[in-house]
């Protein structure tokens, strides 16, 4: 006799195993990005980079066209005062402010020369121009200190040619610019290309304070 009910012989089932999706290929979908966090972020600094060296470039081309300008500045000529031909002459390095204005615009084009080379060199190793912070803030001190003496030299070269083209008021002195308006000419031209080289730089720590603020 049997103690129990009988039982048939156990059969044991194996279900096939299901490959996992990400065995098959990379997920894709509206919500999975087919870029890496790390691609995304170098491409960041890609553009970045680009950036900073086309206006390193166009600061280097206006400061030496404003430094190039100011220094070929000089005509001679002759003014009536007074019934009497008086001959004159006029030369940039006889204005101490024209003198600080093609001193200034040397450093900076020295600064935005140096500068590119450095960017260049390390874009070609496929490194960022910018290594540090360290780097960034040195970076951004310079560039705010020859933007600011770009704009004193700009603005004292502007008030000695105003003072050229009006005369002295309440005085016999006439428009020095009508007998010298090839100088007076030239050094205007100088004077934006100045000006331009200042907006240049103001650009170049505006880019310096994104790059500190995003890395």
């Amino acid at each position: 006799m049997t103690n129990g009910p009988k039982t048939g012989p156990e059969v044991s089932i194996q279900l096939p195993e299901t490959k996992m999706a990400t065995e098959s290929g990379p997920l894709s979908g509206p919500l999975v990005s087919s870029q890496r966090p790390e691609s995304r972020t170098t491409a960041g600094h890609r553009k970045s980079d680009v950036m900073h060296v086309v206006v390193r470039m166009l600061c280097l081309l206006t400061s030496v066209t404003a430094l190039s300008v100011m220094t070929t500045a000089k005509q001679a000529s002759t003014i009536s005062l007074y019934g009497f031909s008086i001959p004159l002459y006029s030369k940039w390095s006889f204005s101490d402010s024209f003198e600080y204005l093609v001193g200034v615009s040397a450093a900076v084009a020295l600064h935005s020369l140096l500068q590119l080379l450095i960017n260049v060199s390390r874009m070609l190793r496929k490194s960022s121009i910018i290594s540090s912070r360290k780097h960034a803030w040195l970076i951004f001190a310079g560039d705010q200190i020859f933007a600011y003496a770009m704009m004193s030299a700009g603005s004292a070269a502007s008030g000695v040619t105003n003072l050229n083209r009006t005369g002295i008021q309440h005085s016999a002195l006439p428009n020095f610019c009508k007998p010298l308006h090839v100088f007076c000419d030239r050094v205007a031209v100088s004077i934006a290309f100045t000006f331009f080289s200042c907006f240049l730089l103001a650009i170049s720590v505006v880019l310096d304070v994104v790059w500190l603020s995003k890395y």
